[in-house]
């Protein structure tokens, strides 16, 4: 049976959300191919139509969720005008960062992962990361000119505070490192 473009591009789609939130339950080398396709509701064998590989599912499910992350600063942007770090910050470090570890930000489940594998894997997650920097640097400096270093040192604080707080048990300590890592970021950039 042959399936029309928008179906194809619809069930590479459900592949892909179900391969996020499995890479970001398992981890890359926790999760195979069978429980991956079964996260997105389908078989190996769509899994395979789709993708020739696990780290090939893996590559494109970084470049989605890191897109997904660039996506929501530019809507926080949008919707906040010049209070958009302060809200943004608020939603990724509260909201975001208690979610169930599925449905996380790729930043903070899948950049450790990154770190384990090839530089083909490395360069796609770059790429994608370059992308959502620069994005959220317009929005602090209003430039298009490169990314300001503060946009990398509030990516690391964000991202950095989410996945600390996110490792510890206490539920205290983990809003406390929260809190201070949004504290650092909105205190150098005057929004307080």
């Amino acid at each position: 049976m042959r399936y029309d473009p928008e179906h194809k591009e619809e069930t590479r789609r459900k592949i892909l959300e179900g391969t996020q939130r499995g890479f970001r339950r398992k981890g890359f080398d926790g999760a195979g191919v069978d429980s991956l396709a079964s996260e997105a509701g389908l078989t190996s064998g769509a899994f395979y139509k789709n993708f020739k590989s696990k780290i090939e599912a893996f590559r494109a499910s970084i470049a989605l969720g890191v897109g997904d992350f660039q996506s929501a600063v530019a809507s926080f942007q949008e919707e906040y005008g010049d209070k958009w770090l302060d809200e943004f910050t608020r939603f990724y470090l509260g909201e975001k960062r208690c979610t169930d570890i599925s449905d996380s930000c790729a930043l903070q489940s899948l950049t450790s992962e990154v770190t384990r594998l090839d530089s083909v894997t490395k360069e796609a997650f770059e790429e994608a990361l370059i992308e959502s920097a620069k994005t959220f640097s317009e929005g602090l400096s209003k430039s298009k000119e490169g990314i300001d270093d503060r946009a990398w040192v509030d990516l690391a604080l964000l991202v950095g505070g989410a996945t600390l707080a996110r490792a510890v048990k206490d539920p205290a300590l983990a809003d406390t490192i929260a809190k201070a890592a949004h504290n650092a970021i909105i205190s150098h950039s005057g929004a307080e």
